[in-house]
């Protein structure tokens, strides 16, 4: 493949997956409506994350996204590859009981070493079950005063650990930056789904708004088998296009076309990234290191410029306007420059500040 093809099916990808990830063109959605259809955004940048929803969500502001947590529709949990995720609060349930067994797995060294036993996590569970119980909603360093006074040490990543326990069984939540609460008596009409329902509920979501996308990709993203995401997809194949790229299978939402070109200011740990094993689309080549700084897993916010990352950039956050710093990878052309300060603009219109400047180096 030549480098113009090479650059023509980077292009394709890119353009197919900034209309599917709704980035490209937004689609009439509340926040909660946005995170459904996506099933989980990565949510460990709390920040980020909500800007994530709500550059997804027209009309959303910072305000709107926090209080769809507030109001119960939208939790933080471990659902998937033992990370921070954002659901609807219907949904983490059934994914949970999905990928909780490989999760519990993988976690088991870090156990052993943390001297944690089945005793320690079933104690875990009655603890916060009594703290709670009736609608209650207590902070992190509360909850994990509760252990301690107990008589279970929280010392070390022990705390850390019981609380991701919690989340990944289905017992509790995080409904606010550090605020818990249990999940069963906040979430009055669960989705329930298991087995090979769950698989190929999982896959739709996934696919719906990923596509293109591999089985690969699937895996990785929910953390699962590639056995198991292969079965996932082979279950609702039929609901799904595909695409071939360069001899690699892709599948695709039916009639979807590739989104015009455009500028976007993603936050780090958008799933445009990391919604994919691989990333060098978007990338066309780069170094990852650009975006993850010696590979120490942190996603620095990104300026996409027509499905290309193109450089990073940072916010500088004041009272009443908000400063945003360019690193571009490459000097800008003028037409980019104004895109970009149009995307900051709107930036700063969800914060619901002034933008004080776009600063290029």
């Amino acid at each position: 493949m030549g480098l113009r093809d090479v650059t023509s099916a980077r292009r394709r990808l890119t353009g197919l997956r900034l209309r599917a990830l709704g980035i490209a063109q937004t689609l009439p959605a509340s926040p909660a409506e946005t995170v459904g259809r996506m099933l989980a955004l990565q949510g460990q940048d709390l920040p980020g994350v909500l800007w994530s929803i709500a550059l997804r969500s027209p009309g959303a502001t910072r305000d709107s996204v926090e209080q769809a947590f507030a109001d119960g529709h939208l939790v933080r949990g471990w659902p998937l590859r033992f990370t921070l995720h954002v659901t609807r609060a219907e949904d983490i349930g059934w994914l949970s009981a999905l990928t909780a067994e490989r999760q519990h797995a993988a976690a088991a060294g870090r156990h052993r070493e943390l001297r944690l036993e089945p005793a320690d996590f079933d104690r875990a569970e009655r603890i916060a079950r009594e703290r709670l119980a009736g609608g209650v909603r207590l902070d992190r360093r509360d909850l994990l005063a509760a252990f301690d006074a107990d008589g279970l040490s929280t010392e070390g990543q022990r705390g850390a650990y019981l609380l991701a326990r919690l989340a990944q069984s289905g017992v509790a939540v995080l409904c606010g930056p550090t605020t818990w609460t249990l999940l069963d008596g906040n979430v009055p009409d669960p989705v329930r789904l298991e087995g090979a329902a769950a698989l190929a509920e999982l896959a739709r979501r996934y696919l719906t708004a990923r596509g293109p996308a591999t089985a690969r990709d699937l895996a990785w993203w929910a953390g699962i088998t590639l056995t198991g995401a292969r079965a996932a997809i082979a279950a609702v194949d039929d609901e799904f296009d595909r695409l071939d790229v360069d001899g690699v299978e892709y599948r695709l939402p039916f009639g979807l076309e590739p989104a015009p070109d455009g500028i976007h200011l993603l936050p780090g740990f958008d799933e445009y990234l990391l919604g994919y094993t691989d990333r060098s689309a978007p990338l066309a080549g780069r170094d990852p290191t650009l975006i993850v700084p010696g590979g120490n897993g942190m996603f620095l916010p990104t300026i996409v410029v027509n499905g290309e990352v193109v450089g990073t950039w940072k916010r500088t956050l004041r009272r009443t306007d908000v400063e945003v710093e360019l690193r571009p990878f490459r000097p800008l052309a003028a037409r980019t420059l104004a895109g970009i300060r149009r995307a900051a603009a709107a930036y700063a219109g969800y914060l619901g500040l002034e933008l004080r400047g776009v600063v290029t180096p």
